[in-house]
């Protein structure tokens, strides 16, 4: 009899602890950028050939077009699902490491030198993201047109 009432008891909770949880709020993704860029690093670490992203954004795009006409990934395949929409990337084996730099700090012309100091392993190699006026490059090419912007990432 003991038994059996603390058996319901431990049932009783369990419903009581599964009511609860399912009231809880949701994990809310606070980056997407961040997340694919992680993604991207983990599967390069782990030798994958190719990487599925999801969800999809035109700032991630961007960013990945920008990688991509350095060579640091090959293609891009954008899958429309109508909804957040996915990206399957080609891994080439180039990438040591990427990142998101949050908040967006503004950057003048003057001041993508000293980022790109602070931010990357050597002059020779390693790309800062910026977002201009003139949309989202890299900081070599906000340097020859001659304008400044948001800093969104780097990859080396």
């Amino acid at each position: 009899s003991f038994w059996l009432k603390v058996a319901q008891g431990i049932q009783g909770c369990r419903n009581c602890l599964n009511r609860f949880l399912q009231t809880l709020p949701k994990m809310v993704r606070i980056s997407v950028l961040r997340d694919c860029l992680n993604n991207i690093v983990n599967a390069e670490k782990r030798g994958k050939r190719q990487v599925l992203v999801r969800p999809n954004s035109k700032v991630i795009v961007k960013f990945l077009q920008v990688m991509q006409k350095h060579g640091y990934i090959g293609d891009l395949e954008i899958i429309d699902d109508h909804r957040a929409g996915k990206v399957v990337v080609d891994l080439v084996g180039r990438i040591n490491k990427c990142g998101v730099i949050s908040p967006r700090f503004d950057v003048t012309l003057d001041g993508i030198e000293q980022i790109a100091n602070d931010l990357l392993p050597s002059r020779q190699f390693g790309h800062v993201v910026l977002t201009t006026p003139y949309g989202i490059m890299d900081h070599e090419e906000a340097r020859r047109k001659h304008t400044g912007g948001k800093i969104v990432g780097f990859f080396f």
